[in-house]
C-alpha cells in the first residue's frame, strides 16, 4: 500500500502566517495534484497544533527573541514566534489544500513542554504520536512525504518514518516542499539521501 504524508501545509506556515515559510503557498498545488492522482492508497496530513503559551514560543520567555536559540525542558530549543496555535486559522490546513481527501489528520505539538517538528513523535524522541502504528496497521508499504518545511518538520519526519518503521520505502517529493533558508533545505536533502531516503520530484511520481 502506498500513502502520502502532507507536513503542515497550513495558514501558519505560508504566506500571511505567523511563521511563514518562504513560498510556502506554493507548495498547494502541487499537493493537488499528488492528492488528484490516483497513485495514493491513503493520504495522511500532520498538523502542527500548539496550546497557547507553548514552551517554544519566544512569547512564553521574558526577555527572548524569536529565532534565538533558548531553552525548553533543559534542552536547547529554538525560539519561535506564536504560531499555529490550537482553533485558530493560523493553525488551519491551507484553505485551498483538498483536505476533504485527506484520510487523517494527525495533530502534533500539544504537549507544552515539548516542540514537536515530526509528524511521528515530539522532539524528545519519547512520546510517539501514533501515526507510525497508524501506518503499519493500514499496511504501508511505501511512504511519500513533501510540505513544510523541508529543513525542519519534513527532515525529522522522513528521518523518523524511516527509523521507526524499518521495512517502508520513505521518498521526499522536493518541488512538493519548500523550507525556511537554502541552506538549511540543501543540508536537509544531504542528511535524508545520506540515510537511504530517495530525493524525487512530482513530475516523476505522477508519471510512475
Amino acid at each position: 500500500m502506498k500513502a502520502l504524508l502532507l507536513v503542515d501545509i497550513q495558514n501558519g506556515f505560508c504566506p500571511g502566517g505567523n511563521l511563514p515559510v518562504p513560498d510556502g503557498d506554493k507548495v498547494v498545488p502541487i499537493a493537488n495534484s499528488l492528492i488528484d492522482s490516483g497513485k495514493y492508497d491513503l493520504i495522511v496530513a500532520s498538523q502542527d497544533w500548539h496550546p497557547p503559551g507553548h514552551g517554544s514560543f519566544a512569547s512564553a520567555h521574558p526577555g527572548a527573541v524569536p529565532f534565538e536559540i533558548g531553552e525548553l525542558s533543559g534542552k536547547p530549543q529554538m525560539m519561535w514566534p506564536d504560531h499555529c496555535v490550537q482553533g485558530t486559522l493560523d493553525a488551519e490546513l491551507h484553505p485551498a489544500l483538498k483536505s476533504e481527501e485527506i484520510d487523517l489528520i494527525q495533530q502534533k505539538g500539544e504537549h507544552p513542554h515539548i516542540d514537536s517538528y515530526s509528524a511521528f513523535r515530539d522532539n524528545d524522541r519519547d512520546a510517539s504520536t501514533g501515526l507510525s502504528d497508524f501506518l503499519t496497521d493500514q499496511g504501508v508499504t511505501d511512504l511519500d512525504i513533501c510540505g513544510l518545511a523541508t529543513d525542519y518538520c519534513v527532515k525529522f519526519s522522513a528521518l523518523d518514518a524511516l527509523e521507526m518503521m524499518p521495512d517502508v520505502r520513505v521518498r521526499f517529493i522536493k518541488d512538493a516542499s519548500r523550507g525556511i533558508t537554502p541552506e538549511g533545505v540543501a543540508a536537509a536533502i544531504e542528511e535524508m539521501r545520506a540515510h537511504g531516503i530517495a530525493i524525487v520530484d512530482s513530475a516523476e511520481v505522477l508519471a510512475g
